[in-house]
């Protein structure tokens, strides 16, 4: 319940966003979010949102994607 108070206070309200991205990649490295095609990046917190063309609204958060493979030192 504290937990619930403080994230009301002080959260991100998530008011600053990029325009709506929707990936064209096929690739794994760059693609989309798992759950939304076209989506949003807050850009005070980073965190993405579903974005819904038909309503133009901000939708639910949107699950962290996979990042791409770190680079291991090769060793011969």
């Amino acid at each position: 319940m504290l937990q619930s108070i403080l994230n009301t206070l002080f959260a991100c309200s998530h008011r600053r966003t990029t325009f709506p991205l929707t990936p064209g990649r096929k690739n794994a490295a760059f693609a989309a979010p798992s759950s939304a095609r076209t989506y949003v990046v807050c850009l005070d917190c980073g965190k993405e949102f579903a974005y819904d063309w038909d309503e133009m609204r901000v939708g639910k958060p949107v699950g962290s994607h996979v990042p791409a493979a770190e680079a291991q030192p090769m060793f011969r």
